[in-house]
């Protein structure tokens, strides 16, 4: 029988670590550092069988980081057996000594004696959705840094828009636009609004390729689904759909909750209990937006449904349709109830109703809506 190493791999662009385990010795070995490319691990992965003695297996894996997939493709292509490990599900102790080395050891260990959560690895199509939808999200950033930058213009010159802060509507535009400046303030002003102009022309472009891909054979039932909910319209849906991949690896609600960081966290002992905020350790971007769907409960009457809500919601199945309307029912209660009866503050209570919305759409998407 094969006996089986484990490979830990301290990954970064410009080397990558590498250490090997055995339960039969239990301890590390062959420790070296190499240049950042994966033919240069398929050579250490021969040097060391060849000095191993014996038909061996190796196991393989790194913490996800910046070189996201590419590693994993490249050497599962090469029949590899590699795993990406979650960092925040790995064993960590405060004021631990931390090197390239150590990680690459302590990588190793916690693929020998299962101490880590793997991360999901998606299919081409859903990475390459996730990444137009990151592009997008990204692109939306900047804007919201060049809105600043003109108000912040303005403020700076005391230009004060007689609108109050009804900002970025057409009058206020047209105000940016004709405002009395001297030469060199109006040349600078001008190229801040084409720069504005640019990008959300990009934008517009961009949320219509979002709607194309959605419409899709593969995504378009399940952004119908989750559509139904209020706050989530198509590009907050795809992002699920697509940075998720399979909502059954999650056995229950709760799991999916905790995978997006929504899940609140707990430094208990004996009998003090010590409640903490939410542990924001998982995908930051859907909890961010899910967080961004959450504060729409925060307005409007319990059980009402705007225009746009009954559209994106037409078509679907009525048991589809009774679930996200129940949904939708007890995130506004629960919002009013922890704002108006528990004195709970605005973002407290957004997260809340950011945690339930999670569940929500994990029974959305794994057909538990009876």
């Amino acid at each position: 029988m094969n006996s089986i190493i484990y490979v830990g791999m301290d990954v970064h662009s410009s080397n990558y670590t590498l250490s090997c385990y055995t339960f039969e010795n239990d301890q590390d070995f062959a420790t070296v550092q190499v240049e950042p490319d994966y033919r240069n691990v398929l050579k250490y992965l021969e040097r060391v069988q060849e000095n191993y003695g014996g038909p061996c297996e190796f196991r393989c894996g790194y913490e996800a980081g910046c070189l996201g997939f590419t590693l994993y493709h490249q050497l599962t292509s090469h029949n590899v057996n590699c795993t990406i490990l979650a960092p925040s599900t790995m064993p960590s102790r405060k004021g631990e000594i931390k090197t390239d080395k150590r990680d690459a050891m302590k990588i190793a260990r916690c693929l020998a004696h299962n101490t880590y959560s793997a991360v999901h690895i998606p299919t081409k199509e859903d990475s390459d959705v996730k990444e137009y939808i990151r592009m997008r999200d990204a692109h939306k950033d900047e804007l919201k840094h060049m809105k600043q930058r003109i108000l912040a213009f303005c403020k700076l010159h005391d230009l004060r828009f007689a609108g109050g802060k009804n900002y970025w509507t057409q009058r206020h535009l047209g105000w940016l636009k004709s405002v009395a400046m001297d030469g060199m303030l109006r040349e600078i002003m001008n190229e801040y609004l084409l720069t504005f102009q640019e990008l959300t022309d990009k934008i517009e472009r961009m949320d219509a390729r979002i709607a194309e891909l959605a419409a899709g054979p593969n995504y378009a039932e399940k952004v119908g689904k989750l559509s139904c909910f209020i706050g989530v319209r198509t590009h907050t849906a795809l992002a699920l759909i697509v940075e998720t991949g399979d909502f059954n690896r999650f056995a229950r609600a709760e799991q999916y909750a905790a995978f997006l960081g929504l899940v609140p966290g707990e430094h208990s002992s004996s009998t003090d209990v010590n409640r903490l905020g939410i542990t924001k350790a998982g995908n930051t971007h859907l909890r961010r937006l899910l967080m961004e769907s959450a504060q729409c409960y925060s307005r409007g009457q319990v059980g009402y449904k705007s225009k746009q809500l009954k559209a994106r919601q037409y078509g679907n199945a009525p048991e589809v349709i009774a679930y996200a309307d129940k949904a939708n029912e007890r995130l506004r209660r629960k919002f009013y109830k922890l704002v108006l009866k528990s004195n709970k503050k605005h973002n407290v209570a957004v997260a809340a109703v950011a945690r339930e919305l999670a569940c929500f759409v994990w029974g959305m998407m794994t057909d538990r809506i009876a």
